[in-house]
């Protein structure tokens, strides 16, 4: 990394002016940093992968089922919600969008399942999650069923890249995974084929809430490239490029930065206090080493996130 060895004043993180690097373990982080942000090569990967059985199950050419990478399987698998919202951001953003009866929702990579099984539960709304992981599949199955909405939502173990509804909805959202689409005008655009005339498209998507001052910082971060996000004021402005009125958002806190990160940490020290032989745990420990320190200096401080509701001039 090419770090000046300046004090980057914004967050306070002395650089190292003899190593150049950020002071935690060069192995943990670039380990880490290949944990955080991999959607846009983990979508190539897949895409490039995937083929279709004769039973339309989608499998890779390794023959293995779609899934996401094992490191967010295990220190995500006690999450019902997989993005820095909390229970109570969402139901912000139910309130504030005015759900009534009967409207019906597509998401596309719906983790879990909390935002549609609690909308079900609390505004009568129907709809269809559709994700790649089987165990948030089954997680968001079982969410249903403990609220009583099995028979309004229904969850489709599925690749959402390129997933186009059979029918229109109300509704089309992808809140945190659009590089299922190549971004966000991409995901916008795959949205639209399943949405109403009229209808509501939901963008979750980080932003800078600082701009990192090198790319290295960037790195540090856990994306590519400064590019890879814009600040908030950007990217409102660039869903009025797209052709968009901005009609509603919610944006996460830090604390919700906190509750999404942290809870992945206690998660993967219970995971590797009961699997220390795995050939895996060398890779949980050096994620667990090293992700609280990345979260307080560069992730809580660097990123803001938001849902962004979106009508179509």
């Amino acid at each position: 990394m090419d770090l000046s060895a300046d004090i980057f004043a914004t967050h306070r993180i002395r650089l190292l002016p003899d190593e150049g690097k950020i002071p935690w373990d060069e192995e943990a982080q670039t380990s880490s940093t290949q944990f955080r942000a991999v959607g846009k090569t983990f979508a190539g990967k897949l895409l490039a992968e995937k083929a279709t059985t004769s039973e339309g199950i989608t499998l890779s050419k390794r023959n293995k089922p779609m899934d996401i990478p094992r490191i967010f399987t295990i220190s995500e698998s006690e999450h019902r919600i997989h993005n820095p919202f909390t229970a109570e951001k969402y139901a912000t953003l139910g309130h504030a969008l005015r759900m009534k009866p009967d409207t019906r929702i597509l998401d596309l990579g719906s983790g879990s399942g909390e935002m549609l099984c609690t909308w079900a539960r609390d505004y009568g709304v129907t709809g269809t999650g559709v994700d790649i992981s089987p165990l948030f599949t089954t997680q968001a199955k079982q969410r249903a069923e403990e609220l009583g909405v099995s028979e309004y939502v229904h969850f489709i173990h599925n690749d959402a890249a390129g997933y186009i509804g059979e029918e229109k909805y109300d509704v089309a959202a992808c809140v945190g995974a659009t590089w299922i689409a190549g971004g966000v005008a991409g995901t916008i655009d795959l949205l639209a084929k399943s949405l109403k005339p009229g209808g509501i498209i939901l963008i979750g998507e980080p932003y800078w809430r600082q701009i990192p001052a090198t790319e290295a910082i960037a790195h540090a971060c856990g994306v590519s490239s400064v590019a890879d996000f814009r600040p908030l004021s950007e990217l409102v402005a660039f869903f009025d490029q797209l052709g968009y009125d901005v009609v509603e958002m919610v944006l996460a806190d830090q604390q919700g930065w906190d509750r999404y990160e942290a809870a992945k940490w206690m998660t993967m020290r219970r995971w590797l206090e009961e699997n220390p032989d795995d050939e895996f745990a060398q890779e949980v420990r050096t994620e667990l080493t090293v992700a609280p320190k990345r979260h307080v200096t560069l992730t809580r401080e660097y990123f803001g996130w938001g849902v962004f509701a979106l009508i179509a001039r």
